[in-house]
């Protein structure tokens, strides 16, 4: 929860009278928590991810791999260039990047083609999914120079996309971890699914109440994944989560590739880990100001809501949706065979003069691999068309993969 020493943002918005008139409107007067997450972060005028780009980075709630350094978006872009030679060299070669933040994977990954692999570059066809407005500008004006350069980049909805029109990779970084998730618990009458509701007061505004799961799909990814949340191995009031926009986008993605890889990377466990009895409420968290805790119904729009990655849900998903499982790793590992090693020892054997950039950049680079942080991110790869001639291993999974069961 929050700390006494925390600064509150203010509670009323036009984003929460807009959302308490809806939930008046609704049957029950209630609306799911995935309909409330997507209110809260994707509102077109006053979502959390729409509204401003401001709240990325160090400054800002939260920070992810790439603002870390370029180190990240370059050894992605040393398997995008791997990929690019598995698939035979495509022209056009289409890298489409869902939930491209700021842009600074693609600028990261841009220049590293351009550097180490320009024979790659003028086939890429990049292509950025972006619903936030804010962060579309901020993504344009940082890419500009690319496309002065002659580099085919364009922005689209995933509808836009049309059916079998990727050859290449799609690839995320914290996308699925964003997307809505319906939450549910365990009570004596069976699993119900937790709803948003009007609150009492002026200063909770929302409240959370109970009633049967709003979708028979809830019931069958659990089924999907083997779980079975039921007493006596677990405990009454165990509260979770299941991510069926994950599943319903692996689904459109899995359309959208033609012949290539889908490359997945966030934190999550596999589903064992997940649905682990002994975590009773779930992995929901919220962000504001560098700081987490776990009330998503405060400060509605001005505030992350986030949930781990059942990556066992995305492997089974993709099996049906005509995806193989080529590998899964953590991000510590995956980077590591991608060269990141190579880099930590070429600053070890550096001679500067400023030995604290040094330093910093060493203390980015450990971050990226930190198994209690960034480094234990699960990396999940897919492909598709893939016949004998390249379904290879990838360079990133040069040390046996993690099992998914």
């Amino acid at each position: 929860m929050f700390t006494s020493r925390m600064p509150l943002p203010p509670m009323e918005s036009a984003l929460t009278q807009r959302l308490q008139s809806a939930i008046a409107a609704a049957p029950d007067y209630r609306i799911t928590f995935a309909e409330f997450m997507d209110w809260a972060l994707y509102d077109p005028q006053a979502g959390y991810y729409s509204a401003s780009a401001r709240q990325l980075g160090p400054q800002g709630d939260f920070i992810t791999a790439a603002h870390l350094g370029h180190d990240f978006g370059e050894l992605l872009g040393e398997q995008l260039a791997e990929m690019w030679h598995h698939l035979d060299c495509p022209t056009p070669f289409d890298i489409v990047e869902l939930g491209p933040g700021q842009g600074l994977i693609a600028a990261d990954v841009l220049n590293q083609l351009a550097r180490q692999h320009p024979q790659c570059l003028p086939a890429v066809r990049y292509t950025l999914v972006e619903r936030s407005p804010a962060l579309m500008a901020m993504q344009q004006q940082r890419l500009a120079p690319w496309q002065r350069q002659g580099c085919e980049i364009r922005w689209c909805d995933l509808s836009e996309i049309a059916p079998d029109a990727v050859e290449g990779c799609i690839f995320s970084n914290e996308w699925v971890d964003a997307l809505p998730v319906h939450r549910v618990v365990l009570t004596e009458v069976g699993l119900q699914e937790q709803y948003v509701t009007l609150g009492s007061t002026p200063d909770r505004p929302f409240a959370f109440t109970l009633g049967p799961l709003s979708d028979p799909a809830i019931a069958d990814d659990l089924a999907m994944v083997g779980v079975q949340i039921a007493p006596p191995a677990y405990p009454l009031g165990y509260t979770t989560e299941v991510n069926l926009a994950a599943l319903d986008g692996l689904a459109q993605l899995a359309r959208r590739l033609r012949r290539g890889y889908l490359l997945t990377v966030d934190y999550g466990y596999p589903a064992h880990r997940y649905y682990a009895p002994s975590r009773s409420q779930g992995t929901l968290q919220c962000y504001w100001q560098q700081r987490h805790h776990d009330d998503p119904l405060y400060a509605v729009g001005q505030q992350d809501i986030t949930a781990h990655v059942d990556f066992t849900a995305l492997e089974r998903q993709g099996e049906r949706c005509g995806l193989t499982t080529l590998g899964f790793t953590q991000q510590g590992l995956f980077l590591m065979a991608l060269g990141l090693g190579d880099r930590l020892s070429a600053i070890a054997q550096a001679k500067t003069a400023d030995i604290n950039q040094a330093l910093r950049r060493r203390d980015a680079l450990h971050r990226l691999i930190d198994p209690t942080g960034l480094g234990n991110f699960g990396v999940l790869v897919q492909g598709k068309g893939l016949d004998a001639a390249v379904h290879k291993p990838l360079k990133g999974w040069a040390v046996p993969p993690l099992t998914l069961v």
